[in-house]
This record gives C-alpha cells, sequence and structure tokens, in this order.
C-alpha cells in the first residue's frame, strides 16, 4: 500500500527547489519548469517506508535532508542492504522502466525531507517529447547503473559467505581418509 506524506511547507519556491537540486544541474529552464509543475515537498519520519520491492513505481524523489537505505529481500526474506542515500541524491529510477515495479525497498532511517515528482505524468511528457525523456534518462542511467552493479555485487558476496560456511572441511585428505 502506498502513502503519500503530508507535504512540507519551506520558505524557498519548488521551482528554485528544483532548480537548486545536483540532480538537475544544467538542465533547460523549460524542462525545469515543467518538472516544478510535477513536484511537491515531502516528509518521511525515521523508520517510515518510503518504496516497497515489487510493488507499482509511479514516483521518485530528490533527496534533500536526511538518509534512505535501499535493500532487496534474500529468497528467506531478510532483508540486504544495498546502499545508503543521503541529500542530493535521487531515490525511484523504476518508474520509468516497464513493467513500473520497484527494484528495491526503501526506507528513512532519519527524517528526511524529499522533493516528490509524478512519475506517471512525467512519463506521458516524455513520450510526447522524447529530448526530455532522454534527458532524464541520461541522468538517470548512472544512478540504476550503480545501484544494480552495488546489488550484484552484495548478492555476490551473500552467495561467497555462504560457500564458505558449507566447503568441506578435509581438504586435500581424500575420500575416506581418517
Amino acid at each position: 500500500m502506498q502513502t503519500l506524506n503530508k507535504p512540507t511547507v519551506k520558505s524557498e519556491p519548488m521551482s528554485l527547489r528544483v532548480a537548486l537540486h545536483p540532480f538537475f544541474a544544467g538542465m533547460n529552464a523549460t524542462y525545469l519548469a515543467l518538472l516544478s509543475d510535477c513536484a511537491m515537498g515531502v516528509h518521511f519520519k525515521k523508520g517510515q517506508m518510503i518504496l516497497r520491492e515489487g510493488e507499482l513505481a509511479n514516483r521518485f524523489y530528490l533527496i534533500e535532508s536526511g538518509k534512505v537505505v535501499l535493500e532487496s529481500a534474500e529468497a528467506s526474506g531478510n532483508p540486504v542492504l544495498i546502499e545508503t542515500i543521503g541529500a542530493g541524491e535521487l531515490l525511484g529510477w523504476s518508474w520509468m522502466f516497464s513493467p513500473y515495479v520497484w527494484q528495491f525497498t526503501a526506507r528513512a532511517t532519519e527524517l528526511t525531507e524529499a522533493i516528490f515528482f509524478y512519475g506517471t505524468i512525467l512519463r506521458e511528457y516524455c513520450e510526447r517529447d522524447h529530448s526530455l525523456g532522454y534527458d532524464l534518462f541520461k541522468r538517470m542511467s548512472p544512478v540504476m547503473l550503480k545501484r544494480l552493479q552495488r546489488a550484484r555485487r552484495q548478492m555476490l558476496s551473500m552467495r561467497a559467505r555462504a560457500t564458505a560456511n558449507i566447503a568441506p572441511r578435509n581438504f586435500g585428505r581424500g575420500c575416506g581418509a581418517r
């Protein structure tokens, strides 16, 4: 179940907050204005779930302050830490790619302020203006690649630890050695 927090009230206008966020550095003014129209400030309390792996992805956030952990469930259901992100970073890229399902779970580890964007509306804008879509894609791709590589490293590390725990202890003794 998705919940949207109450909008936050900051003294800066949303257009300035969007324009000053590092993720949008160098973006043209027309796109920044369009993005500002699709944005609102939100906050998350410590421990609050923001995204849940496997659920519908229809939004994204730019973190302004606070920290968020990204996790993925292993086969046993236990969460595996993928990454901790904070101010200046993007949270959520799955809204842009079919089948529009979250690839990770995200949870605030402290009070977190963010800018919320309606991804479904932005997808429609990207369909109408492919230059906007390409600009967003170029910005999101490195984030996506970094997070997927980090998840891969975590899985390989877990597999190595599991293999080390079940490896035979009698190396070099041969079968039946006593």
